[in-house]
């Protein structure tokens, strides 16, 4: 089994949706959309696939170390960026082929009207552990 990463990214701009952003949606939509995501969820809890999901807020700040006894650096919100993480979704699987087909229907998400949003969601492979070095 291997564990990845989907991230599921909102563009503000309909350019990278088959649809209007979600805050245009009317709140049936949002429900059914979010009911989905539910469902998707149970079904893998069901499989033994899901690990863990959660959505994410839009606010955010970068944090940096800043050295030895200085607070941390921060910078943002970045309201205004155009790409924003909503959410993510941890699966364990048998195979790339099967998380590249479950990224495919979580991206199928309805959105106004009912039909698949096709959203592009970023799926990477979760690091296992690093080789153990002996001399």
């Amino acid at each position: 089994m291997a564990k990845y990463l989907m991230l599921k990214h909102y563009r503000s701009t309909s350019k990278s949706l088959d649809c209007a952003p979600m805050d245009q949606w009317t709140p049936d939509e949002v429900s059914a959309h979010i009911q989905y995501m539910r469902d998707f969820g149970a079904k893998l809890t069901e499989t033994g696939e899901f690990v863990d999901a959660q959505g994410v807020a839009q606010e955010g700040t970068w944090v940096r170390y800043d050295g030895e006894g200085r607070p941390p650096v921060t910078d943002g919100p970045f309201a205004e960026t155009k790409d924003l993480i909503a959410g993510w979704m941890v699966i364990d699987v048998d195979s790339y082929e099967r998380a590249v087909e479950l990224a495919g229907e979580l991206s199928a998400a309805p959105g106004p009207g009912g039909e698949p949003i096709r959203e592009w969601l970023e799926l990477r492979p979760v690091m296992s552990e690093p080789p153990t070095v002996t001399e």
